[in-house]
C-alpha cells in the first residue's frame, strides 16, 4: 500500500504459466518481473519445501509484494533489483539453477494508474516513466534532452510511429521555448504534429509515442536482448523459461532469442561443416505463442496484446 493505493495488477495469463512452468512443490522459481506477485503467490502456494526469488526494481512493487507473499516468506526471498541482474541475484541467494523463471513484461495498472509515475497519457502528470525510480533518466530529460534525430529513432523503432520526424520536430520547437514537463504537454505536441484525419482511427495518437519514451527511459529492449541467453543458461535440465510480451517488439526478441538457443548450429549455411560447436540449449514449446482466452480479454482489456512464449532447457 501506499497513500491507500494498492500496487494492482491483473495477473495475465495466470493459468497458463503455471501450466507451463509446471511447477514441483521442491522445485526453485525466479519471477524476474515481481510486480504484485499474482504469478508467484500461485507459485508459492505450489511449493513445499521449495524456494521462490521474487525481483522487481519498483520501490511500489517490492513493498506490495511483501505484503502479498507474507504468508509464504519462509520459502520466499524479495529483491530489489533488475532482471537484467538476475545471475548475480541468484549467485548472491546460492541457487545455482532454477526450474522456472517467469518475465511478465506488462506495465502494471498500478505504474499506468497513479499519475505521478507519469505512464499514462490519459492524464496531466509530471513526465516521468521510471521503473526504478533510483534512476536518474526520466522521459523529461529524454523529451528536453535528446536530439532531434535521437527522438526520431526512438519514436520510429520503440513506437513504429510514422509520424515520428515530426513529432521530434514539434517536440524541439517547443522545449526551445520552455522545458516540457508534463504529459498533458507532450500530449497536445503529439496530436499537433498528427495530421487530424489519422488521428481519428488507430487509437489514442499518443499511445506510440509514450511507449517508445517509456522503452528509452527502462532500457526494455536491451534489457530483454541481453537476459535472456543468461536466463536460458541458468535453468536447470527439464526448467523452463516463460516471458509474456506486449507488443510486437518485445515478442520479435524473445522469440529469436528462443529460436537461436534451440539451434544446434548457427554457421551459415554454405559453409560444408559446423564450425561453431555449439549444441541445443534445449527447445521452444511454443511454435505459436500461447494468447489470452476470450474471457480473460474480456474480464481484463489490458490482456489483449499479451503473448506467452515458452523454452525448456535440454
Amino acid at each position: 500500500m501506499e497513500n491507500g493505493i494498492r500496487f494492482l495488477h491483473k495477473s495475465v495469463l495466470l493459468e497458463e504459466v503455471i501450466r507451463e512452468l509446471r511447477v514441483k512443490p521442491e522445485g526453485v522459481y525466479v519471477d524476474g518481473t515481481l510486480g504484485g506477485a499474482g504469478h508467484s503467490e500461485q507459485i508459492a502456494k505450489l511449493l513445499t519445501t521449495g524456494r521462490l526469488i521474487g525481483i522487481d526494481q519498483d520501490a511500489d512493487a517490492i513493498k506490495a509484494a511483501s505484503e502479498r507473499l507474507a504468508p509464504y516468506q519462509e520459502k520466499v526471498t524479495i529483491c530489489r533489483d533488475n532482471y537484467e541482474n538476475i545471475g548475480r541475484v541468484m549467485d548472491e541467494n546460492s541457487i545455482p539453477k532454477a526450474d522456472g523463471i517467469l518475465l511478465d513484461l506488462g506495465v502494471s495498472s498500478y505504474q499506468l494508474d497513479t499519475l505521478e509515475r507519469g505512464f499514462s497519457y490519459k492524464e496531466d502528470a509530471p513526465l516521468d516513466m521510471r521503473m526504478d525510480q533510483r534512476s536518474s533518466l526520466t522521459a523529461e530529460v529524454i523529451v528536453n534532452e535528446y536530439p532531434r534525430e535521437e527522438l526520431t529513432r526512438i519514436l520510429r523503432v520503440y513506437g513504429e510511429e510514422k509520424f515520428a520526424a515530426n513529432i521530434a520536430k514539434h517536440i524541439v520547437g517547443a522545449r526551445e521555448k520552455e522545458r516540457i514537463t508534463t504529459t498533458g504537454q507532450l500530449n497536445e505536441l503529439i496530436k499537433a504534429a498528427i495530421p487530424a484525419k489519422m488521428r481519428q482511427s488507430g487509437g489514442h495518437p499518443s499511445k506510440r509515442t509514450f511507449q517508445a519514451i517509456r522503452i528509452a527511459c527502462n532500457r526494455e529492449l536491451e534489457v530483454l536482448e541481453n537476459s535472456i541467453d543468461e536466463m536460458i543458461d541458468r535453468l536447470a535440465s527439464g526448467g523452463r523459461l516463460c516471458i509474456i510480451t506486449f507488443h510486437s517488439l518485445e515478442d520479435r526478441i524473445v522469440k529469436n532469442k528462443m529460436k537461436t538457443a534451440e539451434k544446434p548450429c548457427i554457421c551459415p549455411p554454405e559453409f560444408p561443416v559446423c564450425v561453431c560447436g555449439r549444441t541445443s540449449k534445449g527447445k521452444c514449446i511454443t511454435n505459436k505463442p500461447i494468447l489470452p482466452s476470450e474471457e480473460e480479454m474480456e474480464f481484463n482489456p489490458r490482456s489483449k496484446s499479451a503473448k506467452l512464449r515458452v523454452f525448456e532447457k535440454v
